[in-house]
């Protein structure tokens, strides 16, 4: 599946869906909206990079704390 729905976003991360919404709200999540009716999905790959960064970001704070 390419696209994921908000739901399945806050179930992967295993937090709750207004944490998401809040991070598509300020960016930090890339994902479309669907039709005019709030349908939100992310991308399986964005949700990924997303991922990625946040390693990343956790590396540099514990080197930073060394």
């Amino acid at each position: 599946m390419r696209f994921l729905r908000l739901e399945d976003v806050a179930e992967e991360l295993n937090v709750k869906l207004p944490q998401i919404r809040a991070l598509i709200k300020s960016g930090e999540l890339p994902a479309i909206q669907i039709g005019g009716r709030g349908v939100w999905r992310v991308e399986r790959e964005k949700l990924e990079e997303y991922i990625q960064a946040r390693y990343a970001q956790a590396r540099e704070e514990i080197d930073h704390e060394a």
